[in-house]
């Protein structure tokens, strides 16, 4: 049999076991066919995305002008609560795992990921996590309301009994999260194709490849803090109760090492994206191969030295201060290293502006931006001044949302016509990046001055002097929010068929898009994978 019959008969075997095939419902349940896996990841995001996103409207509604009127308090803390869980943990983690579950075996030229039956279980119990964490809310005392940092003695001492359902929630993500890691660096060590060594991985590959060993570095310290927070709610023990001999500050230590290495598990497959996106649509190699590697590789490792810089008001000696000010500072550095390449990819290319480009460009320029204000919260005194304002907020929606969504919704587009075969409407996303990028803007850039000046994050109400900003922020919430049905309707009626799609779907980039993302030969990727 030759290597392609052989692919052809695996997959069939992946999608169908051995006793035909399986149609509707149950290929979906049973699937161990990648692409299929990603897919569900990616609409199970979406629709995570879409509801977290509602929360958030809730939220703007509320503080669309001072006073209190449209929610009770304990409903808005439920708000902020769960719109920051789904939203991690249900939205961006999920979306970089279904793109590396599409691309990642297709760029490294193996037939499947390594461990399919584990690929498919570490989807299915996602959507029963989030179902829990959801279900929480119609529950008597409601939803989780202690913020999604869920701080002791809030978690503990001060909760309702929706926090098991919340430890229980998040022990099943950790669970899904895991195995997607363990699959993925299997996948990548032990199946490339011949010929494909560790520098000549596409830089998507490379970083979701450190991501994976992020997340299982990670990912076990928040199931012990949640753990913790179980034990002593329910089973009398102290660990974050003072009263008990425990510390409540403790709890912060533990999470927040977690906490900081999660930003960047939800950032470096991003950096993946926009590192495959930009050489295509500049015609030209990416600049520094290697320092992206290495770059990559220097902020995950920083990004376990820096994670009392969100801790400094809890009281610490100034030789910690110190550190964690100069250790947040350093990493600043790899990412510069990143911003500057992706601008020298640029420079002098032969650029157009198809979508995906749009969005790549609006995430350097303005996931940078949320850089330079995380460079100013890593400032031990200036922090005093910022910490738990609305300055963090703006900091950390910069990063999160203008870079790991927007850096999402550029993949979906530059890979939507070789997943279905069909070309998007290119004016109405064009219609979805202009609206996007002018409504994120009028939503979180004036949060940056309602901080400066002083209004407290997670407050259901204001003093008056930040009536019309908090206005104008709203607006801006709600027209994003809204923007985003676009960004459904564009990907829906791309699935469902229209135009076909050539085989090299960026022409104009000259087919180039298999073969810029690194230093590969261009055989690698010669031949465009199949469309399914």
């Amino acid at each position: 049999m030759t290597s392609s019959t052989q692919q052809a008969a695996l997959e069939q075997e992946h999608d169908y076991g051995h006793h035909g095939p399986a149609t509707g419902i149950k290929r979906w349940l049973f699937t161990t066919n990648h692409k299929d896996i990603g897919s569900l990841y990616l609409l199970f995001s979406l629709l995570m995305f879409l509801i977290g996103g509602g929360m958030a409207m809730v939220i703007r509604a509320e503080l669309f002008q001072p006073g209190l009127q449209l929610v009770d308090p304990h409903f808005f803390n439920q708000m902020t609560t769960v719109h920051g869980l789904i939203m991690v943990f249900g939205a961006v983690m999920p979306a970089f795992t279904g793109l590396a579950n599409w691309m990642v075996p297709m760029m490294i030229g193996a037939p499947d990921m390594a461990l399919p039956r584990m690929n498919n279980w570490s989807f299915w119990i996602l959507p029963f996590a989030f179902l829990i964490l959801l279900a929480s809310l119609f529950m008597e005392g409601g939803g989780p309301a202690f913020g999604w940092t869920f701080y002791a003695p809030l978690s503990t001492t001060y909760s309702n009994d929706n926090t098991a359902l919340f430890v229980f929630a998040v022990h099943i993500m950790g669970v899904s999260s895991i195995m997607g890691a363990i699959n993925v660096i299997v996948t990548i060590v032990n199946m490339r194709a011949p010929g494909m060594t560790w520098m000549k991985l596409p830089l998507f590959v490379w970083t979701w490849l450190i991501t994976a060993f992020l997340l299982i570095a990670v990912m076990p310290v928040l199931a012990g803090a949640v753990t913790m927070v179980l034990t002593d709610k329910y089973f009398g023990t102290s660990f974050f109760d003072a009263a008990g001999g425990g510390d409540p500050v403790m709890f912060q230590h533990i999470f927040w090492f977690f906490g900081h290495p999660e930003v960047y598990i939800m950032i470096l497959p991003a950096f993946g994206v926009i590192s495959t996106i930009v050489p295509t649509f500049s015609r030209k190699k990416l600049f520094g191969y290697a320092s992206m590697v290495y770059a990559t590789s220097s902020i995950a490792l920083l990004s376990f030295i820096v994670w009392a810089h969100h801790m400094f008001t809890t009281g610490m000696p100034l030789a910690g201060e110190l550190f964690f000010m100069y250790a947040t500072m350093l990493i600043s550095v790899p990412t510069g290293v990143k911003v500057f390449n992706w601008v020298a990819t640029m420079w002098r290319g032969s650029i157009s502006f198809e979508v995906p480009m749009l969005f790549a460009i609006a995430f350097i320029v303005l996931f940078t931006l949320g850089g330079f204000s995380g460079l100013m919260l890593a400032i031990t005194p200036a922090d005093f001044q910022y910490h738990d304002t609305y300055f963090v907020v703006a900091h950390f929606h910069y990063v999160l949302v203008t870079g790991a969504v927007f850096s999402i919704m550029a993949a979906a587009y530059y890979w939507l016509p070789k997943w279905t075969g069909y070309m998007y409407s290119e004016t109405l996303a064009k219609w979805h990046f202009w609206l996007s990028l002018i409504s994120v803007n009028i939503l979180f850039f004036p949060m940056h001055f309602v901080g400066l000046a002083g209004m407290p994050r997670r407050i259901p109400d204001y003093a008056l002097q930040f009536a019309d900003f908090n206005a104008l922020i709203s607006i801006g919430g709600f027209a994003f929010g809204l923007s985003q049905l676009l960004f459904v309707a564009v990907v829906f009626k791309c699935i469902a068929g229209g135009q076909r799609a050539p085989a090299k779907v960026w022409d104009g980039a000259e087919g180039l898009e298999w073969e810029v993302a690194s230093p590969a030969p261009y055989h690698t990727f010669s031949t465009p994978p199949e469309v399914k």
